[in-house]
């Protein structure tokens, strides 16, 4: 299945749609990543904090894609924070992968209590130098931790992946990302349990679409402008995640999805203000 892309702002590419891998761990962790670089996705999402890098790079070398045509994402997580941790905690990252570079490497949360995500940050612009990692980005990032980050490095994120989708729709943060060329990233992007498949604005769209209301939620994603991350480790679900470039909505349908926004709809209280993960 062919999934456009989109240039970031340093000039690399990355796909419209990628594939979530938290938890998928163990030997059925491994399969999924695999069924879905069979199924056609080319954007693979991990972390230190998911434990599942090794599932994924063995899951990445026996897909039999050319490595060059897979996106690897991973990220940094809060213990490693501190410049030295964060180059060491990237190497292991590329061991338990076995890869030579990643193509998108993330700051997983800011933990701003703890104050060192700009040293993180430094380390991700040198390692980018050093071709270990081929475009750098940050997670769950508010307006004012960007705005420290580019101030203090002359060096704008390529991608910031926050929560993302119908009852939290992130309006704001969405308004702040395109201003300052950064392309959104959504985690999350169904919303979960409470994915709200059953509200009117997605129930009738998908029946006028012939789709399921998980197409048009990722559907609306895309439309948005970001970059959703579903995750699924059944095939058919997989397949259907994906199949989004087929059908459109119009203007009235995705203003009404982005209605059901609610004035905190976060899943967990997630506030990259408050909510610290090591």
């Amino acid at each position: 299945m062919a999934v456009p892309t989109y240039t970031l702002n340093d000039g690399t590419s990355l796909p419209a749609v990628g594939f979530g891998t938290y938890p998928l761990t163990g030997p059925e962790g491994t399969e999924a990543v695999r069924s879905a670089i069979r199924v056609g996705y080319r954007l693979i999402d991990t972390a230190v904090n998911y434990g599942n890098e090794t599932e994924v790079g063995e899951a990445i070398r026996s897909s039999g894609v050319p490595r060059d045509e897979l996106w690897v994402t991973s990220k940094i997580p809060g213990r490693h924070h501190a410049y030295d941790d964060a180059v060491r905690s990237t190497h292991e990252s590329l061991e338990r992968l076995g890869l030579d570079h990643l193509d998108l490497h993330l700051i997983h949360w800011p933990n701003p209590s703890v104050g060192r995500y700009a040293e993180a940050w430094r380390a991700l612009v040198d390692l980018r130098e050093q071709g270990l990692v081929r475009s750098i980005g940050v997670s769950n990032f508010t307006e004012e931790h960007l705005t420290r980050i580019i101030d203090e490095t002359g060096v704008t994120p390529a991608v910031n992946q926050v929560e993302l989708h119908p009852y939290f729709p992130q309006v704001q943060m969405r308004e702040v990302h395109e201003r300052l060329g950064i392309r959104t990233e959504s985690w999350s992007p169904l919303g979960k349990r409470q994915a709200p498949f059953h509200e009117a604005p997605v129930a009738d769209a998908a029946q006028r679409h012939g789709v399921s209301p998980g197409q048009v939620i990722l559907r609306w994603q895309v439309q948005l402008g970001a970059v959703p991350i579903p995750k699924s480790a059944t095939p058919e679900r997989q397949r259907q995640n994906l199949d989004l470039f087929g059908f459109e909505l119009d203007d009235d349908e995705v203003a009404a999805i982005t209605a059901l926004g609610r004035q905190d709809g976060r899943l967990f209280g997630g506030d990259p203000d408050t909510h610290e993960e090591m």
